[in-house]
């Protein structure tokens, strides 16, 4: 399938498990794949029984039983896959990207890129790499074929003929214009030199979702289930793409001082419990920053603090439940802030200046600063004013 977008991938991470790593990059594998590959085994074996018989092949010339000959083209195609999405890391390593994981889904490979090349150009070379990379894959594997010493055996060159063919289909059909697939993202560069990001990415994922819904319409109509599937994968990753290039583009002219709620002080680590839950309904937050002697040391949970039993939280302080401070500086641009929250996970980022405290960042925050400048934009306005305006002298 070829890269994917990182919101889709956060959603299913905790359905894969990780199996091997490449220049200390994880490489997983999602259950779906565990799940469906019994069905393609059985699938593959049954085109290696009905090649046998339309070529009048005796049964006992087979080579072995088609299961496990269609298992080793099941296992075989999903290497190759994974070979695909190696082609995209090291690009994309090599252009300056950065590579959060690889995994194997049932649609096929994801590669989580967590920051794209900057060149409209480079994401081109990115995403075609891996396109390139099946089909010299698959004509290797031709190769492999001519050379095969002859053998009264049916099995192994027709393995070594559908496993070339299935990289050859592989690489084609990713080439197809269906953003997020990597043909959509050689479109979607192309585009950028002429119409910059946020228009190429909304044409192309405008294309993208026509041909997700062809995908699956035939999907469904043909009894397809994994075309179905690739249709909705597509629809679903065109769509918060093209979600995710336009808040980025926002987000890149901000500074997380411009979103955070100034804060000058957090809950003393000595505090009760019973203190903090009121502070935290008060204040309707999920969590709040600690500080010990003024100096910011973590944060707090409204759930774990919820989770001690009423009789008991008089008598027992946040210090018990602090969890390590994630921090961001006011000048830092706010998209990196919310990568950060994305990758570490939590409610909210304590913000520093010269190791004080100076506010809070969460995703009310965010969600709210994002809501003023997007109308701000549309009207043709002015930026929001900065929170060095209003903090106290």
């Amino acid at each position: 399938m070829g890269l994917a977008l990182e919101v889709v991938m956060h959603g299913g991470k905790r359905w894969a498990f990780q199996v091997a790593s490449f220049r200390g990059i994880p490489i997983r594998i999602h259950v779906s794949l565990l799940l469906v590959l019994p069905l393609l085994a059985v699938v593959f074996g049954g085109v290696f029984r009905q090649s046998a018989q339309a070529a009048g092949i005796q049964p006992e010339l087979m080579g072995g039983p088609v299961f496990l000959w269609g298992l080793g083209v099941a296992v075989g195609l999903f290497a190759s896959v994974l070979v695909h999405e190696l082609a995209h890391v090291l690009y994309a390593l090599r252009t300056g990207g950065e590579v959060r994981s690889v995994t194997l889904m049932i649609v096929g490979g994801v590669s989580e890129i967590s920051e794209m090349p900057r060149r409209h150009r480079d994401e081109v070379l990115m995403a075609l790499a891996g396109p390139v990379t099946s089909i010299g894959l698959s004509a290797l594997l031709f190769v492999a074929l001519v050379l095969l010493p002859q053998t009264r055996s049916f099995a192994p060159p027709f393995f070594l003929f559908y496993l070339a063919s299935l990289n050859l289909i592989l690489g084609l059909f990713n080439l197809v214009p269906a953003f997020p697939m990597d043909g959509g993202r050689i479109l979607r560069g192309l585009l950028a030199e002429r119409m910059g990001l946020v228009r190429a990415t909304r044409v192309s994922a405008f294309i993208g979702k026509v041909f997700a819904v062809l995908f699956l319409a035939v999907g469904l109509f043909s009894f397809n289930i994994m075309l179905a599937a690739i249709g909705v994968f597509i629809f679903m990753g065109a769509d918060s793409e093209s979600r995710q290039v336009l808040l980025r583009s926002v987000l890149e002219k901000l500074q997380v001082e411009q979103l955070m709620t100034p804060r000058f002080h957090g809950l003393e680590a000595d505090t009760p419990l019973e203190e903090a839950l009121v502070q935290l309904r008060h204040e309707r937050r999920l969590a709040l920053p600690l500080t010990q002697e003024d100096r910011p040391i973590g944060w707090v949970v409204l759930g774990d603090v919820l989770a001690v039993p009423e009789a008991q939280r008089s008598g027992r302080t946040v210090r018990e439940f602090l969890k390590p401070a994630v921090t961001v500086a006011p000048g830092e641009d706010a998209w990196s802030a919310v990568r950060r929250m994305v990758e570490a996970q939590p409610p909210l980022l304590l913000v520093l200046e010269q190791g004080r405290l100076v506010g809070t960042l969460d995703g009310n925050d965010i969600n709210a600063g994002l809501a003023v400048q997007l109308a701000r934009a549309q009207r043709g306005g002015e930026r929001s004013p900065r929170w060095r305006q209003e903090r106290p002298a």
